[in-house]
This record gives C-alpha cells, sequence and structure tokens, in this order.
C-alpha cells in the first residue's frame, strides 16, 4: 500500500515538473487573481497532465518539486477550477465528453480559457458540439478588454438562440461604451426573438400534452355519462385501477430481462381490470338506478371511497413508483432551452390512437351501432331487437376500459396513489360538459382547448389562478350555452 502512494506521488511529481513551474508556484503561494491567472496558464499549455494537477488541487494540495503543499481555494477559484477542466476535457476522444464539457463552458467560463477552446473549435466537427464552443467562445470574448473583439462577439451572439446568449447581452447592453450598448441592443432584440418563437413552441407542446391527458381521462366519462347519462362518481377511481394495473404488471417484469417493454402488457391489462370493474360496477349498482341520477351520484360516491379505502388496505397508503422504460426517457431538444419529453410525446401519439379506436369501434362495429342506436332512442332500438342491458354493460365497460388506459398514462407521469383519480374528475366532467355530453367530438375540442387555456394562463398568472379563471369560464360559458360546444341531435330529443 505504501509502495502505491509513492508511486502515485511520483507520478504526481512528474506530471507537475513537466508543467510551468511558475504557474505551480501561483497555486500554491499567489493570491485568487494569481491562482486563477496560474489556472489559466495550465489550461493554455493543454498538457493531459494538467488535469490530474487541477483535480488534486480542488482537493487541497499540489506536489511542487516532489513536495506536497497545502493549498486553501475559495468558491471563485474552485470555480475557476471546473472551468479548466471541463476546457481540458475538450480535448478528449469521446464525443459525450466533449459535449458535457462544452456545455459546461457555454454557461459562462473565465477568459483565461479562450486558447484552449478555440484550439479545439478549430479540431471539433460535430455539429452539436460546435455551436456550443462557439458560444463560450464569444462569451469569453466578451470579457475582453479590447473593443473590436468585444462587437465581433457581440454580432456571433446575436446569431445565437441560445438563452446564455440573451444573458450575456443583456448585460452588455449596460456597458458605458455607447457604440457596444448599441451593439448589443440589436443582436438582444434578435436573440429574443428567436427565443420568443421558441418559447411559443414550447407553449404549444405543453398544450397538447395537456390537452392529451385530459382527453385520455375525460374519454371514458365521455362514454358512461356523455352516451349512457350515467353520472360516474368513481370515474377517478377506474384510472387508478389502471395506475396501480400498470404498477403490477411493472413488478412482474422487473423479474424479467424485458422491463423495457412491460408497457406492452400493461395496456391491454390496465383497460381489461379497469374494464372489468366497471362491468361488475354497472351490474352490481348502476342498472338499478337509470334514469335516477341523484341516486347513482350518491352510490359511485361511496364506491369510489371504497376502492380507494380497498387500494390503501392492499398497497398502502403511501405513493408507489412506476418507472418509464428506457424508451421514454429523455427527450428532443427542438429549439434551445426547449426540451420535449419522450414521455410526453408517446402519451400524445398514444391519446390519437385511442381516439381513433374508439372512433373506430363506434363507427365500423356492431356493438357501436348498438351503442348509437341505444343512445338515440332505447325504446326504439329494443323494439328492433338489440339487448338493451348488454349493450349498458358493455358500454359501461368501454367507458371504465378507457379510464384504466388514462391510468396507465398517468402512471408514467409521476407517482401513484390511492388519491390519483381525485385530482381528474372535476376536469374530465368539465371536458364533457364543455364539449358538450353525447358528443366525443366535443370531448376532443374541449380537452385540447382547455389543455391550451390552462398552460396559457399558468404562463401568465401562474397555476392557481389559471385553475380558477378557466373554471369560472366553464360556468359562465354553461349558463349561457348548456349544450356545451356541440349539441347532441337525435330523433329522441327533436320529439
Amino acid at each position: 500500500m505504501r509502495s502505491l502512494f509513492f508511486a502515485l506521488l511520483l507520478a504526481f511529481a512528474s506530471a507537475a515538473l513537466a508543467l510551468d513551474r511558475g504557474a505551480l508556484l501561483k497555486l500554491a503561494e499567489g493570491d485568487n487573481d494569481a491562482k486563477i491567472e496560474a489556472i489559466g496558464a495550465l489550461v493554455a499549455e493543454a498538457d493531459p497532465e494538467a488535469a490530474a494537477v487541477l483535480a488534486r488541487f480542488a482537493e487541497g494540495e499540489i506536489v511542487i518539486d516532489g513536495k506536497t503543499v497545502e493549498v486553501v481555494a475559495n468558491n471563485r477559484v474552485r470555480g475557476a477550477v471546473a472551468d479548466a477542466l471541463a476546457a481540458l476535457r475538450l480535448l478528449s476522444r469521446e464525443p459525450s465528453e466533449r459535449l458535457a464539457a462544452a456545455k459546461a463552458l457555454a454557461e459562462g467560463a473565465d477568459a483565461s480559457m479562450l486558447a484552449l477552446v478555440k484550439r479545439a473549435l478549430e479540431k471539433e466537427t460535430d455539429s452539436a458540439i460546435r455551436p456550443l464552443l462557439e458560444l463560450a467562445a464569444a462569451s469569453m470574448e466578451m470579457k475582453s478588454g479590447d473593443k473590436q473583439t468585444r462587437l465581433a462577439a457581440i454580432r456571433r451572439l446575436g446569431e445565437s438562440n441560445s438563452p446564455n446568449s440573451r444573458t450575456l447581452l443583456a448585460e452588455a447592453v449596460r456597458d458605458s461604451d455607447e457604440e457596444i450598448r448599441s451593439a448589443a441592443q440589436k443582436s438582444l432584440l434578435e436573440v429574443q426573438g428567436r427565443l420568443a418563437w421558441g418559447e411559443r413552441a414550447g407553449l404549444l407542446f405543453a398544450g397538447i400534452s395537456l390537452g392529451s391527458i385530459l382527453l385520455l381521462a375525460a374519454l371514458g366519462l365521455a362514454i358512461t355519462y356523455g352516451l349512457m347519462g350515467v353520472i360516474n362518481m368513481a370515474h377517478g377511481e377506474l384510472i387508478m385501477v389502471g395506475a396501480y394495473t400498470t404498477y403490477l404488471v411493472q413488478v412482474l417484469f422487473r423479474k424479467t430481462a424485458f422491463f423495457d417493454w412491460y408497457l406492452l402488457a400493461a395496456v391491454p391489462a390496465s383497460f381489461a381490470v379497469a374494464a372489468a370493474v366497471g362491468m361488475l360496477l354497472e351490474r352490481v349498482v348502476i342498472r338499478w338506478l337509470y334514469g335516477r341520477p341523484l341516486e347513482t351520484l350518491l352510490a359511485t360516491w361511496g364506491i369510489s371511497l371504497m376502492l380507494i379505502q380497498s387500494v390503501r388496505t392492499f398497497f398502502g397508503a403511501q405513493n408507489v413508483q412506476v418507472e418509464n422504460p428506457e424508451f421514454m426517457s429523455g427527450g428532443i431538444e427542438a429549439f434551445a432551452g426547449v426540451v420535449l419529453p419522450w414521455s410526453r410525446i408517446y402519451i400524445i401519439v398514444f391519446a390519437a390512437l385511442v381516439l381513433f379506436s374508439i372512433y373506430l369501434l363506434l363507427t365500423k362495429t356492431r356493438l357501436g351501432l348498438f351503442i348509437r342506436g341505444v343512445t338515440q332512442n332505447r325504446e326504439m332500438a329494443s323494439c328492433v331487437g338489440v339487448p338493451t342491458g348488454r349493450v349498458d354493460m358493455w358500454a359501461f365497460g368501454l367507458g371504465s376500459g378507457i379510464a384504466g388506459l388514462a391510468g396507465c398514462t398517468l402512471s408514467q407521469l409521476g407517482n401513484v396513489g390511492p388519491d390519483l383519480g381525485q385530482g381528474y374528475i372535476v376536469d374530465s366532467f368539465m371536458v364533457v360538459v364543455f364539449g358538450g355530453v353525447g358528443q366525443l367530438a366535443g370531448t376532443v375540442y374541449a380537452a385540447l382547448t382547455l389543455g391550451f387555456a390552462n398552460k396559457f394562463l399558468e404562463s401568465v398568472s401562474g397555476a392557481v389562478i389559471a385553475k380558477i379563471v378557466v373554471l369560472v369560464f366553464i360556468i359562465i360559458f354553461i349558463q349561457r350555452r348548456p349544450q356545451g360546444l356541440f349539441a347532441v341531435r337525435g330523433r329522441a330529443l327533436e320529439a
């Protein structure tokens, strides 16, 4: 062990001798400004051994002439060391290391790193790394005392679409030199214009994402309440059932080598389990309460409490965690500072597929024909041989199964708990009523409209005020137009 220690000490001593001895002395004995200057000098040498020396310096010691000297570094010096180590990683052969280093330097670094950054920029061919290096170089030149260099850097920053450029240019706008202030103001306006488009795109994506979640949560209710007229207060708990089913499937797949594909089993399982619970609920309770909305509301509310307590008994009151598969991790940086998460993208696609499947089922299948017939005129449908009782059970099961799919989706966005569905029952009813009871097309428009409205208002006034404004709008809208965006048309209603 002792021989290993001396070998390492000798290695560091040899590295130190290969580097600028004056810079090493400044690191050991100089003030903070001298230490930062010495760090820049070591980086400028671009010697791979400099990284080892700086890493040891950050730990509080340095080797000079074979002797270990204890040193003290404040936060400013430690920050300079971190920047220096990042700059030295630009020499790595691994693109991932160079990309991480470029991102770190693009957020701001000392001007002493400029020489190494320019050297790395000359050799860099990766299209993802070069813009970051150009931004880092321009930000360092902004700190230069040469006016023409600063003006050139300001113009280059004006061509960027990075939020860091906006911060640097905002500082330059307050410069004492009129020419620099004018150039910085012009570049700042250009950057802000490009960033504004990115922010609008991010807001648009957030609105679609929230709208797709509301659509999945409300689509099942649009069938049970919109088409069947059943006020199902247990709809949120059916969402919860789908989420816990996904959790159980994940637990089973964790013991196998196919964990990343557990959603392929969780989607049909969550639909089947929630549909089975819904059909049991319809056969045991709902079928005796058709046409009695108050009793249905109270009965389903009681059932929702029973389901919540059952889940707490079996799984505990604490939330359980559902992990995203590998392919749903990370995201796409569509614009600078605007990342579109893969999980949200997949949810949007999934919501569109569910909606298309429901459309095909209701318009192209025998069950869909029966559901539409019973919805428009139950008595006439019964007279021509439609088994209305069985259709009610299958329709309620369909709506409950879609709620289970919503639970499967929500499990990918956060933890799953007994109260998961409580946060979506009110929003689901708002979507259905706003879109028009009995109108699936209205549900789609309402979900997207409320999703966009929520996200836009959140960006202006915050989440709480946004919720209040949307709720007040829905109340006023329903008073003015009780039938919602789209009115149900049918012979029974027109008679």
